[in-house]
């Protein structure tokens, strides 16, 4: 993009900020991505005014604020995006519509995977762009999505990650106890450009807004201080990436459905459910097939397994084996990063009052509650509750230190002088203390609950 910020002011081509009242798909200033049409209206070849119309721009600027998101390159916030379209705008708009617009580059960060020691690469475009990307998805999602798979759950409004283990579930109960679970080989990096911009091309007449969205795909990533021209590949991050993923799975879920599978897909996480082993095996090699030869992509073999649902994790979740019916419990690696991330907050050496960590520990279990609730084994979230209060238990003792603290704060929890006179003697170390009476009875459940921490078995859902 030409350097807008150094252009002479022109006159706005609307008040970014005024109350217009939106008429038409994306009313309410909802964005159109959350919104499902009552019919399929066919593509136009007049594309880049409904993106650029100031309805959809309203409601994709709304979208942008609200996820907030760091600078990209040229270290502008989401915050003056709206005073920089007031004067900009209609230089980037002209730009836009006579196909000379460039994308500019897009950061690169790297994060931890959960549970790996590998990084995940993120891309942040910079935030006019990423409106503008906001505002193509509105457009394109609101008329692509019906035509998607049932049984694609990842990227979709109106669809979660439960609904996909919900489905994967009702498959178990139909008789269908083997899974083909197949994992891509880092499939955001790998996605052919030319096989994406063709299947664009069949739904998509407007040959100016092809070309702008393989601007997107072509824009030069900055890691490192270094530029990378991409060659393959949507980068994470961006608002497009998820809608353009599920263009190009797309192609495996019709395949799928062609084939008579039972299957579920949240983003590049297939799950594919037969009867037997041999059926199982048959399924993965046929399938690995179609994925290298047509889709262009690589089958993570080492990830990819035929296998019982009860060894295997589906985003986050596994099953209980045997003959009876199956219930969804939460999988052992994300137990398991539960736990270290628990410890991490409650550490008994960071200097912080038990009150402190209380809110802090209790903002990460709210939103793990509202995920990992779904499971249906509440004797595990009830277990995990012992034990966060047990941890608790230990920073709290710890923090008392000598035998006089102790005393002193256990007579005033309501133990008799006597048992916290032997109590506040002891000399068995924090995470023995925690489990004994004197030390359980002051800090009672109750008294966690008063303090404000959250329990993960509360309002367990079935």
């Amino acid at each position: 993009m030409s350097d807008t910020k150094a252009s002479k002011p022109v006159q706005m081509a609307f008040n970014w900020e005024a109350g217009v009242k939106p008429q038409g798909p994306g009313a309410r200033g909802d964005s159109l991505a959350a919104r499902e049409p009552t019919e399929r209206p066919m593509f136009s070849e007049h594309l880049m005014e409904e993106v650029f119309e100031r309805h959809n721009l309203h409601a994709a600027l709304k979208q942008v604020r609200a996820n907030k998101g760091s600078p990209g390159v040229d270290g502008m916030s989401v915050d003056e995006l709206p005073d920089f379209l007031k004067v900009h705008w209609p230089e980037i708009k002209d730009q836009l519509f006579d196909g000379t617009y460039q994308p500019q580059m897009i950061k690169r960060v790297e994060i931890p995977k959960p549970g790996s020691q590998d990084k995940r690469k993120l891309g942040i475009p910079c935030v006019i762009d990423r409106l503008i990307q906001q505002a193509i998805l509105q457009v394109l999602q609101w008329r692509w999505d019906p035509t998607f798979s049932e049984f694609s759950y990842g990227f979709r409004p109106g669809r979660s990650a439960h609904q996909a283990v919900a489905q994967a579930q009702a498959y178990l109960e139909q008789g269908y106890d083997v899974v083909v679970d197949i994992d891509l080989e880092k499939f955001f990096d790998q996605v052919c450009h030319d096989r994406l911009m063709s299947r664009l091309a069949e739904r998509i007449p407007d040959k100016r807004l092809l070309k702008l969205i393989r601007g997107y795909l072509q824009a030069g990533i900055l890691a490192e201080g270094l530029v990378i021209q991409p060659e393959t590949g949507t980068p994470q991050g961006s608002p497009l990436s998820p809608f353009l993923s599920n263009v190009v799975l797309d192609e495996l879920d019709k395949e799928l459905e062609a084939r008579g599978h039972r299957f579920c897909r949240y983003a590049d996480d297939s799950n594919i459910y037969v009867r037997s082993m041999r059926a199982g095996k048959r399924v993965m090699a046929s399938i690995s097939r179609f994925i290298t030869k047509r889709l262009k992509l690589k089958v993570n073999e080492s990830k990819s397994a035929v296998d019982h649902p009860q060894n295997r994790s589906f985003l986050g979740f596994s099953f209980t084996g045997g003959k009876s019916a199956k219930r969804r419990k939460i999988a052992p690696k994300a137990l398991a990063r539960f736990k270290a991330r628990v410890k991490e907050l409650t550490r008994r050496n960071q200097g912080r009052s038990l009150g402190q960590v209380i809110i802090t520990l209790s903002t990460y279990l709210r939103g793990w509650r509202g995920y990992f609730g779904f499971c249906q084994t509440s004797k595990v979230l009830r277990d995990l509750d012992s034990w966060i209060r047990r941890r608790l238990r230990c920073l709290q003792w710890k923090q008392w230190k000598v035998y006089r603290r102790r005393k002193a704060e256990l007579i005033k929890r309501g133990i008799n002088p006597e048992l916290a006179h032997t109590t506040a003697f002891s000399e068995k170390g924090p995470w023995r203390m925690s489990h004994i009476p004197g030390v359980q009875m002051a800090l009672n459940n109750q008294f966690f609950d008063r303090m404000g921490l959250i329990r993960l078995s509360a309002h367990h859902r079935i």
